[in-house]
């Protein structure tokens, strides 16, 4: 199953792309919910190539850790982390960071495939992408709150 996203952020492409990596900004952007958080490999601070992370998260009623890692990685440009554990039988996320006039244009391309066969078939197609879907726009916009935020406020500290 392929979900894909995009949206377009109002900074400079380094900025963005050094956001989207950062763990603790990342635990600010998901669901509340969830109550997801970085509990083992690279908490805080910008996940780097080759890194792992390990998130502990409740979805559909059940606490549940994924652990991902950063196989490819071109900065500013994108980024790739793989799960290498969790509930899914895989997982690959593809972050691309795309100038644009000063903005940034980051895509989102989600590739998985649910455990259980048949029924992880179903699954994905009557309940994840759905949510795969809602969940990766729900922090796109999230950081792009954070990110459009902290930009008017570095404009105003050079007003000053």
């Amino acid at each position: 199953m392929i979900v894909t996203t995009e949206i377009l952020i109002d900074i400079p492409v380094e900025a963005c792309f050094d956001l989207a990596r950062d763990m603790t900004v990342h635990t600010q952007t998901v669901w509340k919910h969830t109550k997801e958080k970085a509990v083992r490999g690279t908490v805080a601070g910008r996940i780097g190539e080759g890194e792992v992370v390990t998130f502990e998260a409740t979805h559909f009623f059940i606490r549940q850790k994924l652990t991902s890692k950063v196989v490819d990685y071109k900065r500013p440009f994108y980024f790739v982390d793989v799960m290498v554990q969790g509930a899914f039988k895989s997982m690959r996320h593809e972050h691309a960071f795309e100038d644009v006039d000063g903005k940034t244009l980051m895509r989102d391309r989600l590739i998985f495939e649910a455990p259980l066969g048949f029924l992880g078939w179903i699954a994905e197609r009557i309940v994840l992408k759905t949510y795969m879907t809602r969940f990766l726009k729900h922090r796109n916009r999230q950081l792009k709150m954070i990110a459009e935020n902290q930009g008017k406020g570095a404009e105003r500290d050079v007003q000053i």
